[in-house]
């Protein structure tokens, strides 16, 4: 299983970036993205499962959007209102019964 992430880079405050992770192999029940700042431990922002059913992080509800296309196999993230806080290296996730699964991350930096 390979999940391949892309979407990162460098933003203003109050901007938009949009994260994508494609996955190979079988569909996976629940997709998501999870965040690790520095010096702070790695944290869910947003999940999404095969049918749909989303739930996020407190401190990013209203602002992300999590989303996903399971013919492509794919989950994004659509991230809007960006603040500094959310500076992070951001990691596609996937689970199923075979197993749960991590990409390679991808940096996301929100200046002032």
């Amino acid at each position: 299983v390979q999940l391949q992430a892309s979407g990162g880079g460098l933003v203003q405050a109050g901007g938009s970036l949009r994260l994508s992770c494609a996955a190979s192999g079988s569909i996976f029940s629940i997709m998501g993205w999870y965040r690790q700042a520095p010096g702070k431990q790695r944290e869910l922002v947003a999940r999404i499962t095969v049918g749909d059913s989303t739930n996020y992080a407190d401190s990013v509800k209203g602002r992300f959007t999590i989303s996903r296309e399971n013919a492509k196999n794919t989950v994004y993230l659509q991230m809007n209102s960006l603040k500094p806080e959310d500076t992070a290296v951001y990691y596609c996730n996937a689970a199923n019964n075979l197993g749960n699964y991590w990409g390679q991350g991808t940096l996301v930096t929100v200046s002032s």
